[in-house]
């Protein structure tokens, strides 16, 4: 996510709301989901807005629950981020910390418990009994009781946080590494022997008034985490992928590269897609800890800011997001169009050191949204159907979208979830972050609507509910049989 350009502080100016930060780990006691016609109002813990009765979503698509945020996440300010998953538990990152659901019960979902660590972004992904947490905000020092600090000061922290999940009611804080301009994203990537870890850390936003974000910082930052010492974190390296220094960017439009915003790995391909702010790149990581710069594009008049990238499941396709407004804005209108804050579908043509991506068509959300609803591209995964590239993927306030690119020309929307605006008379940043495919259901992180569970009913994604992972990471893609 963006939000605009990427503060080194809270998001000031897009959220009116300011509350003290809670410091520590809080365990909190178990609240169930609100059943689909209930109000989460009536669920303990929770200081929300009733859910609308008038949410309009497709006839294939059945809304299971909704746990509203608990206590102390119930606040604009403690912002719903991303998803990983590992068995029963889903791992949704925040703005003030991490949310750990019990989904064993798809239906009846479950706050297992709430880590308490602000930062910032809050990005989240998981390997075995080790959950890694981005932190992107300058903080006092790297502790999860740590104050917010000033970016100027060269004592300030920021970058990696490792806990260990064994028991997932109790996570354990372990270590943390500091990277240049934090991490507002991370990717896990394994390591062939099965020994370690890489984290592909992105950041940017960086000025000559930060010493721990200097300019140009035309870079990605990786860490190696030994999984038999997670203790000891290590940064291997910092590749400078822009040499010629990226799109210099346009005022008021495209966004200067300097960084990337997010990276998808495909690890059985020994693929990568970055999306890097004015760039969309491919990357070679059959070395895992030393990726290279394949390939390259731009699209510098429509996409503003690359934001994140989906492969399908035969890694021939991409599919990249361009989040005009940084996510802050209502885009999903006539104004702004079908071609900007869309996605853009990208074959891949040739192999290894001669891919080259080649542009497709957009897709973008099909029903126009209020003006009082940020509405842009944003976080999705690959639905495993086998011999067909559909993807789910969240909106902001445009809520969850289903759609199938098999056609990487004619791409088609085939299935929706849409609540009505957040604040009918205000623009507030809400909305789904994330949207997820895992083990038969959808699972969507709200901004401020807490965990949506939907049940996705149709033939031609049927097939997916057979297929069950263990483990998943949505920015690092496994292949789905079949």
């Amino acid at each position: 996510m963006g939000i605009g350009q990427r503060s080194r502080r809270r998001i000031a100016g897009v959220l009116a709301a300011t509350v003290p930060l809670v410091l520590g780990v809080v365990f909190a006691a178990p609240s169930s989901a609100t059943p689909p016609n209930e109000h989460p109002e009536e669920t303990t813990g929770a200081t929300v807005q009733a859910r609308p009765a008038d949410t309009d979503h497709s006839p294939n698509i059945e809304h299971l629950a909704n746990l509203p945020k608990q206590a102390p996440f119930d606040n604009l300010d403690s912002i719903g981020t991303d998803i990983a998953f590992k068995g029963d538990h889903a791992y949704v990152g925040n703005y003030d910390g991490v949310v750990v659901y019990d989904i064993a019960k798809p239906e009846k979902p479950k706050v297992l418990t709430q880590i308490v660590c602000p930062g910032g972004q809050g990005d989240v992904s998981i390997s075995g009994n080790l959950l890694f947490v981005s932190t992107d905000y300058p903080r006092t020092n790297d502790s999860c009781d740590s104050q917010e600090a000033d970016s100027a000061d060269p004592q300030a922290w920021e970058g990696m946080k490792v806990f260990d999940v064994s028991d997932p009611a109790k996570p354990r804080y372990v270590s943390a590494i500091r990277t240049d301009c934090g991490s507002h994203t991370h990717t896990l990537v394994p390591d062939k022997a099965g020994e370690a870890v890489y984290l592909y850390v992105s950041s940017y936003g960086p000025s000559a008034e930060f010493p721990n974000c200097q300019p140009p910082h035309d870079k990605i930052s990786i860490v190696k985490v030994p999984l038999d010492n997670p203790a000891a974190p290590e940064l291997v390296d910092a590749p400078v992928l822009f040499p010629d220094g990226g799109n210099p960017g346009v005022p008021d439009g495209i966004r200067e590269t300097s960084g990337c915003h997010d990276i998808t790995v495909f690890p059985e391909r020994d693929l990568a897609a970055g999306a890097c702010m004015g760039d969309g790149v491919l990357f070679d990581i059959s070395d895992p800890a030393k990726p290279k710069v394949t390939e390259q594009v731009r699209d510098d008049e429509n996409f503003a800011f690359w934001h994140s990238a989906t492969f399908n499941n035969d890694g021939t396709k991409v599919v990249f997001t361009d989040e005009l407004g940084g996510g802050a804005a209502a885009t999903c209108n006539s104004r702004v169009g079908p071609h900007r804050g869309a996605n853009g579908v990208y074959d891949i043509t040739g192999s290894g050191a001669d891919a080259k991506l080649e542009f497709r068509s957009y897709f973008k959300l099909p029903r126009e949204q209020a003006d009082t609803e940020n509405c842009v591209a944003h976080n999705g995964s690959l639905i495993p159907v086998p011999g067909r590239d559909i993807m789910v993927q969240a909106w902001y306030q445009g809520g969850v979208s289903v759609w199938d690119f098999t056609d990487s020309a004619q791409p088609q929307e085939i299935a929706h979830f849409d609540r009505p605006p957040f604040d009918p008379n205000e623009l507030q940043l809400a909305g789904s972050w994330s949207a997820y495919y895992y083990n038969g259901h959808i699972y969507s992180s709200g901004i401020q609507e807490g965990l949506d569970v939907l049940a996705l009913n149709d033939p031609r994604t049927d097939p997916a509910k057979d297929v069950r992972y263990e483990e998943f990471n949505p920015q690092t893609q496994p292949v789905h049989a079949g």
